[in-house]
């Protein structure tokens, strides 16, 4: 575990790149072997909105990371934050309980945040206007978002007291995971939802995004599913009858341009139609 903790408290840049860059290719080729939806589209055209938002994600997290640095290194040196204020333990236990609770904050309690309140869901709503959800979807945020986003994290980390190392573990496994929950992939049912009981598993996720509430406004954990089970926003719907999008911004060709995509916050709110 320290050899692990001392990797991460310097991890390279070139690393983390890696990381990103490896889990879409992964599972962008097991999309091809083991498709969930058989979608009739160029992919490359498809992706190109998704991964300019990862793009500009990237250049946003870069530009604040010395906040996150920052901050990591004063809830050491003070002492301060939840995991900080236990009692001895082991290593291990310390590094996953700051993992756990970062997701709560960085993910779960910014994803509820944001379906809640109507000015941060029209942010929010380009993650959701997307007709094909595929692995390039897990980053397609508006900047706005991402700066959010990062709000949540930096709030988790002084709340939390996680150390640099800690929160860049955190965020490495938040990357994959997210990858692997907006996959397009078919995995065994029972598997997927032996699964769900600690991860969040690619059906769990898909029903977040199917385009109508209930269904929208539940499943909102990225790493751990215990949040959405502990705070009654668990959903389960069959795989096969799930429709991606929005109901109230329902034209998949404005939904697929870049353009479009960046005025969407400001069209003004639209009442969901099942309500």
């Amino acid at each position: 575990m320290e050899t692990l903790i001392n990797y991460f408290e310097t991890i390279p840049s070139a690393h983390r790149s890696l990381i990103l860059v490896g889990g879409i290719t992964f599972f962008w080729l097991l999309e091809g072997a083991i498709p969930l939806f058989n979608f009739k589209y160029n992919k490359w055209k498809h992706s190109f909105p998704n991964l300019f938002f990862t793009g500009t994600t990237i250049v946003i997290n870069f530009l604040l990371a010395f906040l996150l640095l920052k901050t990591a290194d004063w809830v050491q040196e003070n002492n301060f934050g939840l995991i900080n204020r236990l009692p001895k333990i082991p290593l291990w236990l310390y590094v996953c309980l700051g993992v756990f609770f970062l997701d709560f904050f960085g993910a779960y309690l910014a994803h509820f945040v944001e379906h809640k309140v109507k000015p941060l869901w029209m942010v929010h709503l380009v993650h959701h206007t997307d007709h094909k959800v595929d692995t390039t979807t897990a980053n397609r945020h508006h900047p706005i978002e991402s700066i959010i986003r990062f709000i949540f994290t930096l709030l988790g980390v002084f709340l939390v007291g996680a150390p640099i190392a800690v929160v860049m573990l955190y965020q490495s496994c938040s990357l994959v995971l997210t990858q692997f929950n907006h996959a397009n992939i078919k995995i065994p049912k029972k598997l997927d939802k032996i699964l769900s009981y600690v991860i969040v598993s690619p059906d769990m996720h898909k029903v977040h995004h199917h385009n109508l509430l209930p269904y929208t406004d539940s499943n909102y954990g990225n790493i751990f599913s215990i949040w959405d089970r502990v705070f009654g926003t668990y959903m389960e719907l069959d795989r096969e009858k799930i429709v991606y999008g929005v109901d109230t911004f329902p034209d998949e060709e404005i939904n697929s341009s870049l353009k479009e995509l960046l005025k969407q916050p400001f069209q003004g709110y639209r009442k969901p139609t099942n309500i």
